[in-house]
């Protein structure tokens, strides 16, 4: 009896230490910050698939496992507030609005700088963040605000011109109150008599109920959005281009206490994101397009002559950027130039040499 339990007890053993682990998986508390609700499309894809896409890496090795914690919409901070929340430790991983930080973020203007290059949100995607990679300007300035730039990433598909009066070419623009935010309400310079209007996305549909302006810059997803056909039933197709506006950034003491193979994986990820976003928009604009139509919209097609007029009549916004960076002792002519060279390289050509001049 007594060598019978003895087997049994031996065999138990055995069997506890082939089916234990040879060591035991680490659990990673990561706190994701944005202001934006969770419908919002980047932070949608950061849940369904940046967070599924980090945890498949980690567990090819079970060294490491996320404990993701997720605050959006406000929770934590608002959409504004995302680079301090993160600066501050807030929150670990944050999605950073850049547009909101013109004056802390200078060099993540480069796409809005370089209107009527290219309207492909994954060709300007990865264009601006291999320039992030190669040159240390963008880095830099996270850094200055206590975050390490992983990715950037593009929401927009390309800027457009929605009126409530038929419009068939820049021509039509002269003249107008035309709603905008940021550097696009710098595209109207050239424009005689046209007057840009400072707004928000959820602004532009009363500004153009009201009168208090005729048209309107915004993306197609927007306009589907937000209900442009409604107020602005006619659009011009002018293709003002695509920009970059989101960047994934990671708390710098947080990331300085993560393990390599964490870091490597929030890295690769980020990039798979990048790319995940930026195609999702641009399938996005071409169904927008599509509803708007369907909403009562009309849609024209701007002539290569056309955009080429507008282009030359702006002032080099582009030389300007450059130039302010260089100023500070950053190689912003040479960021330009190699930005251009890479959108030029995956096929877009702008109608305007913008390191000329």
């Amino acid at each position: 009896m007594a060598v019978f339990s003895k087997g049994l007890a031996l065999s138990a053993l055995l069997a506890g230490l082939t089916a234990a682990p040879a060591f035991a998986t680490e659990t990673i508390k990561a706190v994701v910050i944005d202001g934006y609700p969770a419908r919002a499309l980047w932070v949608k894809e950061f849940s369904n698939f940046f967070i599924p896409e980090v945890d498949k890496k980690l567990a090819e090795t079970g060294n490491f496992k996320m404990d993701w914690q997720e605050s959006y919409g406000g929770s934590i901070v608002k959409p504004k507030g995302v680079l301090e929340g993160v600066k501050l430790g807030l929150g670990d991983i944050g999605i950073v609005t850049t547009i909101f930080h013109s004056s802390k973020l200078p060099s993540q203007a480069i796409s809005a700088v370089t209107p009527f290059v290219a309207a492909d949100s994954v060709a300007v995607a990865k264009a601006v963040d291999e320039i992030a990679k190669e040159f240390p300007t963008m880095q830099k300035e996270f850094a200055k605000q206590n975050q390490v730039y992983l990715a950037t990433g593009v929401v927009l598909d390309t800027y457009q011109v929605f009126s409530k009066d038929p419009i068939t070419s820049s021509k039509d623009i002269e003249g107008s109150k035309v709603a905008g935010a940021g550097m696009n309400l710098r595209y109207l310079e050239g424009i005689n008599g046209a007057a840009g209007v400072r707004g928000g996305l959820t602004d532009f549909y009363n500004m153009l109920d009201t009168g208090l302006v005729d048209k309107a810059m915004l993306w197609p997803e927007a306009a589907k959005t937000f209900k442009i056909a409604e107020v602005a039933p006619h659009m011009l197709a002018v293709d003002l281009g695509a920009v970059n506006s989101k960047t994934v950034t990671v708390n710098a003491d947080y990331w300085k206490s993560l393990p390599d193979e964490v870091k490597t994986a929030l890295q690769d990820v980020a990039l798979m994101y990048r790319d995940h976003v930026a195609g999702i928009a641009m399938e996005r604009a071409a169904a927008s397009r599509d509803a708007y139509v369907a909403a009562g919209g009309t849609i024209t097609e701007a002539s290569a002559e056309d955009r080429a007029a507008w282009a030359a009549a702006m002032p080099n916004i582009a030389m300007e950027w450059s130039a302010n960076l260089d100023g500070k002792g950053e190689p912003g002519t040479d960021m330009l130039k190699a930005y251009l060279a890479k959108l030029e390289a995956a096929g877009y050509t702008g109608v305007r040499d913008w390191t000329a001049e």
